[in-house]
């Protein structure tokens, strides 16, 4: 059997979400589904740490005290940034969808949401996001999903506590 050694990465979320309780329930959830999920309550916040910390997916809302998600979306993707950006957001106008996803969104989420949906399309974004990340690892019959978090084995899902997740990843 042949030995392979991969360097994983922990998948990273960043909220960009001044109302503290769906900030709260986002994180949890989030977390609860094994992502490293770190909050800003602002946009300046948020945009700070997106210059200074690598995340594999931005939840940005557009409503934010200081600035405005739209002027966070459009000055990171003016420099580049090829991060994908869900907004989540009340508005929800298709004038609002269209200015943006049109600003560099990857993908609207109007509130209030089901938590199933929102999981879904972090797995969607995820799975298009940066090719350059490692996301699925397969060694012989063994296959890991980081983004879902599923493990499969010989054809068969393995069901893991998230501590045997850890290990095995």
């Amino acid at each position: 059997m042949s030995s392979v050694a991969i360097l994983l990465r922990v998948v990273r979320i960043l909220i960009v979400e001044d109302e503290k309780k769906i900030a709260k329930a986002l994180r949890e959830g989030l977390e609860a589904e094994h992502y490293d999920v770190h909050v800003a309550s602002t946009g300046e916040e948020g945009f700070f740490l997106v210059n200074h910390e690598s995340f594999d997916l931005v939840v940005l809302d557009l409503m934010l005290p200081g600035r405005s998600g739209i002027e966070v979306l459009t000055t990171l993707r003016t420099r580049g940034l090829q991060t994908p950006v869900l907004i989540l957001t009340a508005k929800d106008t298709v004038h609002d969808r269209v200015h943006g996803l049109d600003s560099g969104a990857d993908d609207y989420l109007v509130k209030p949401f089901a938590f199933p949906e929102l999981l879904a399309r972090v797995r969607a974004l995820l799975r298009r996001g940066r090719s350059d990340q490692v996301l699925r690892l397969q060694q012989d019959d063994l296959e890991m999903d980081l983004v879902t978090r599923k493990v499969v084995r010989a054809g068969r899902t393995l069901q893991l506590t998230l501590k045997e997740f850890e290990i095995l990843e």
